[in-house]
């Protein structure tokens, strides 16, 4: 009994390890095709979101921490994207440097913008709860502290959220320092392959999680879902599976770009891959009973949708 259970481990081991890979990327790759003619052909056609429409109103949440050498550009850029009516709110989330003084002097400069002080740092998903109760709008695009918006970013992102089905939105980071090797080989990972998984999440049904840096939701859903979570190591997973949970669907628009910052050394990289990979764990641990017997077992299965 013994010796079939080492053969039965020794055949399984090298087929998970060849052939899952094998599998999934032609997975991604059928997934991605299907979004290319469905979606962004037809978006070119169309010749993109038109100003002249009516747009709603956005609010745009910018957690915070430590962020004075970076945070008037990010909220520089942020008040010049070409968009109608839209507000942004600052959560400096107990900073221990100079945010708070360079959040202040915008605020005199930038006349949509709100800043809003904690007094001690609770973290990133307080941040964001705090800014998304104060915002006077039903769509929240949230952007990290360091995070650069494209101008026509937000027209993409309002144009999605008209599926009323549509509780959240993956943006498209990409990434701004090229100066390393690390760094350049990151401009490669995003602009392809996590791309192309998004995509391919998008036409199948089921989004495992927004990019924190740049995403979007529906004020409703959050609601729905619980807010952002502070228990957990990665809240954009977390509420991205929430959100899914409630019912909403979560999508990916690749014209939704903000220009991020990435680690470029290998000490910082590991640390944030780490983190991606622990908070992946929790939360196939803690949705594992809710999606095989709660209210949404089908969050485990790909449903035919281009949302």
């Amino acid at each position: 009994m013994a010796n079939q259970i080492v053969d039965w481990v020794l055949i399984a081991i090298p087929m998970f390890c060849f052939g899952y890979p094998f599998i999934m990327s032609w997975y991604w790759m059928v997934g991605g095709a299907l979004y290319y003619f469905e979606r962004e052909m037809a978006a070119d056609r169309q010749g993109g979101p038109q100003p002249d429409e009516i747009w709603p109103p956005i609010s745009i949440l910018v957690p915070c921490y430590n962020e004075g050498e970076n945070a008037a550009e990010t909220l520089v850029t942020a008040a010049a994207v070409d968009y109608p009516q839209f507000e942004i709110i600052a959560i400096n989330d107990g900073s221990r440097d100079n945010t708070a003084e360079v959040l202040n002097e915008l605020a005199e400069r930038i006349p949509n913008l709100r800043v809003v002080h904690l007094a001690v740092n609770q973290g990133k998903a307080i941040a964001l709860n705090t800014g998304a109760l104060l915002a006077r709008h039903e769509i929240l695009v949230c952007i990290d502290g360091d995070a650069l918006l494209e101008p026509q970013a937000l027209y993409w992102i309002a144009r999605d959220f008209r599926r009323h089905t549509v509780g959240g939105l993956a943006g498209n980071p990409r990434i701004r320092n090229r100066t390393s090797l690390l760094g350049r080989l990151q401009v490669g990972e995003f602009s392809s392959i996590i791309g192309l998984i998004r995509r391919a999440q998008t036409t199948f049904g089921r989004m495992f999680t927004v990019s924190g840096v740049i995403c979007a939701f529906r004020k409703r859903a959050l609601q729905e879902a619980g807010w952002w979570s502070p228990r957990t190591i990665t809240d954009d997973i977390d509420v991205t599976w929430r959100v899914q949970v409630a019912g909403w669907r979560v999508a990916y628009e690749p014209h939704a770009i903000a220009w991020i910052l990435m680690p470029e050394t290998l000490k910082g990289l590991w640390k944030q891959r780490l983190r991606w990979a622990e908070g992946g764990v929790e939360m196939m641990v803690d949705f594992f009973r809710p999606m095989v017997r709660g209210a949404r077992p089908s969050l485990l299965w790909p449903t035919s949708n281009m949302c």
